[in-house]
C-alpha cells in the first residue's frame, strides 16, 4: 500500500474514499497499540432475559448449555455524533501550486469521516464562507458516507471566488442547529478576524456559545507554515493580492515581515487563550505536515468523551 506523504501521490488519488481508506488503514497500521474497539458492533457480553423483551437476540446455543435464558449484549451503533465544519472561503485556495489548504481540509475530512464510520460514530458536514451554504443531519450509514464524499468532490470541484469569511455567524448558527451534545470540528484558516479587535471578541464569543450548548469543540488552524505565519518569501519585490477580496499590494517582504509576524503571533496568541478559557483544543494543522496528527487528535479527543 502506497504510503500517502506527498501532493503527487495524492493527487493522483481522485477518489476520496480510496484516499480515505488509505490514509485510514496506513495510520492504523502505524499505531503500537490500537484503540479502535468499537470498529464493528461486536459481541461485549450476555445477561439474563427479561420477560417481555424481545427475543431476537437470546444465545439458543447457550439455553441448550445451561437451559437458562440469556441475552447477547452489544456494542452501540452510534457512540458520538461529530459534526465537520470547512471553510470554504477563497482565502482557502492558498497556495496556487500544490496542495492548497481547502484540499488538505478536503482530504483530512474525508479521513476523518472515514473513521467515524468504522468507529460506528455519527457524523455530519456543514459547508460554509460568509453564510453556511451546505449542512447534513449526523448519521453513521455507508450511504450517508459516500453521500457527504460526492458533496465534498462537488464543491471541490468548483471552488470560490473572491468569497469572504463569517464564522462568527456560522458558529451561532450552529451552536443553536446542534441539539444534542455533539464533538465540533472545525477547519479553516481563522484568517477572517486577525486585524480587527472588535471582530476577534465577536468570534470568542460564538466559540463561546458552542461550549455553552456543551459541545466539544476541535478547531484545526489550517495554514500554509512557512509563508502564512513565517511571511518567508524571496527578498525581492511582490505583488500580492488578497484572494478574498482583492486588494493588492507591492511590496518587499523583507521590509513588512517583522511588523507581520509580530502581527500574526499577537493574534494567535489571543486566539490560543481563549481556546484554552473555554477548554477547546485549537490544534496547528500544516498543509504540507500531513493527515496522521489529525486523526490522532481526534481519537485522543474521543476517548475523553465516551
Amino acid at each position: 500500500m502506497p504510503k500517502l506523504n506527498d501532493d503527487q501521490q495524492i493527487r493522483q488519488l481522485a477518489n476520496l474514499e480510496l484516499l480515505a481508506r488509505q490514509v485510514v488503514e496506513g495510520f492504523i497500521t502505524g499505531l503500537h497499540q490500537s484503540p479502535f474497539h468499537g470498529f464493528s458492533v461486536e459481541f461485549a457480553e450476555h445477561r439474563l432475559y427479561n420477560n417481555g423483551e424481545s427475543v431476537k437476540n437470546i444465545d439458543w446455543k447457550l439455553l441448550a448449555r445451561t437451559d437458562k435464558l440469556f441475552v447477547k449484549q452489544f456494542e452501540e451503533e452510534t457512540n458520538l455524533r461529530c459534526f465537520l465544519l470547512l471553510d470554504t472561503s477563497s482565502s482557502m485556495n492558498f497556495p496556487e501550486t500544490s496542495t492548497n489548504k481547502l484540499q488538505f481540509s478536503v482530504y483530512a475530512i474525508a479521513s476523518l469521516m472515514y473513521l467515524f464510520k468504522k468507529q460506528r460514530d455519527a457524523f455530519g458536514l456543514c459547508l460554509f464562507s460568509d453564510k453556511i451554504d451546505w449542512i447534513s443531519a449526523a448519521k453513521s450509514t455507508t450511504t450517508h458516507l459516500f453521500y457527504l464524499y460526492a458533496e465534498l468532490e462537488k464543491m471541490h470541484a468548483s471552488p470560490k471566488v473572491n468569497t469572504q469569511t463569517n464564522i462568527t455567524n456560522v458558529l451561532h448558527h450552529i451552536a443553536q442547529e446542534i441539539h444534542q451534545r455533539s464533538l465540533v470540528i472545525i477547519f479553516s484558516d481563522m484568517l477572517e478576524n486577525n486585524l480587527d479587535a472588535e471582530k476577534q471578541q465577536a468570534l470568542f464569543a460564538a466559540i463561546q456559545h458552542l461550549k455553552f450548548n456543551k459541545h466539544e469543540v476541535v478547531i484545526f488552524n489550517v495554514t500554509d507554515k512557512q509563508k502564512e505565519l513565517e511571511f518567508n518569501f524571496d527578498n525581492r519585490p511582490h505583488h500580492f493580492v488578497d484572494i478574498e477580496s482583492g486588494d493588492e499590494l507591492k511590496v518587499n517582504p523583507a521590509r513588512i515581515r517583522d511588523a507581520y509576524r509580530a502581527s500574526v503571533k499577537d493574534y494567535r496568541h489571543q486566539l490560543e487563550l481563549k481556546c484554552a478559557q473555554y477548554h477547546i483544543d485549537l490544534v496547528d494543522a500544516n498543509i504540507h505536515e500531513g493527515y496522521h496528527h489529525i486523526l490522532n487528535t481526534y481519537l485522543v479527543k474521543r476517548n475523553k468523551m465516551i
